[in-house]
């Protein structure tokens, strides 16, 4: 996403993490200690970039890890920083990955017209 924004509405941390809002709802109120978006004139949840971080840090102990939210509530309090870190590598092993997929695919086709 688009660091240089200062808040992203709830539906854009809906797509960005592949969920629906109802869920990122649910986990804003269920991660309140460590979630605190603004709110709009309408009441609407108002998320900062490090907002988002945290989100994408649950979704990475729930979705990825199979936490419980229980769980993942008590992983981040006891060492968020070394679950930010791993949960980083992960996610640029998969960048790696699908960049490398790409590279085969690429190379496939090359191997095929030659």
């Amino acid at each position: 996403m688009n660091e240089t924004k200062l808040y992203y509405t709830i539906g854009e941390v809906a797509q960005h993490l592949g969920e629906n809002v109802s869920l990122v709802r649910y986990w804003s109120d269920q991660f309140s200690n460590v979630l605190r978006p603004a709110r709009n004139n309408k009441g609407n949840r108002l998320f900062s970039p490090e907002d988002l971080r945290r989100l994408e840090l649950i979704h990475y102990l729930v979705k990825d890890q199979g936490m419980t939210l229980e769980g993942a509530k008590q992983q981040m309090k006891a060492n968020p920083e070394g679950v930010n870190r791993r949960e980083d590598v992960v996610r640029s092993l998969e960048r790696i990955r699908d960049e490398l997929k790409v590279i085969a695919a690429g190379l496939s086709e090359i191997k095929s017209n030659a």
